[in-house]
């Protein structure tokens, strides 16, 4: 697949959109590496980890993203991929080379969720994924 043009300021804009949901801490988007590259978290917002965690848990979300590529001709593209834990939900979402990482509140509805973000996402995403 020829990829487009990929611009971090759109995505610095759709993050901040994402941000804008009540139930979202954090909405970033992540190079293969898990170095964050547009967003962040919502301003005041706790997110009980310390910055270096915080780029821990990129690296290692970047990591599994790029591990599941994978078996897509086996079993197509990976939408989106959710770990409910005990204080949030970490959700992330694939856009070419690079993924969009949400943290929200943990008592929110997945599926939900992530159709409100694949809808803020746009027209890259389902171009990636294959509508």
């Amino acid at each position: 697949m020829e990829q487009k043009k990929f611009s971090v300021s759109e995505y610095e804009k759709k993050c901040q959109e994402i941000l804008d949901d009540v139930e979202i801490r954090f909405a970033g988007l992540l190079d293969e590496n898990g170095s964050i590259l547009a967003g962040g978290t919502k301003p005041g917002m706790n997110m009980r980890l310390t910055q270096e965690q915080l780029n821990s848990v990129c690296k290692e979300l970047a990591s599994r993203v790029a591990k599941r590529k994978k078996f897509d001709a086996e079993l197509g593209h990976v939408k989106y991929s959710a770990s409910r834990r005990e204080h949030v939900v970490i959700m992330s979402f694939p856009i070419y080379e690079k993924v969009v990482m949400i943290v929200a509140e943990s008592n929110v509805n997945i599926d939900r969720l992530a159709f409100r973000v694949i809808g803020k996402l746009g027209s890259q995403w389902g171009e990636f994924v294959g509508k």
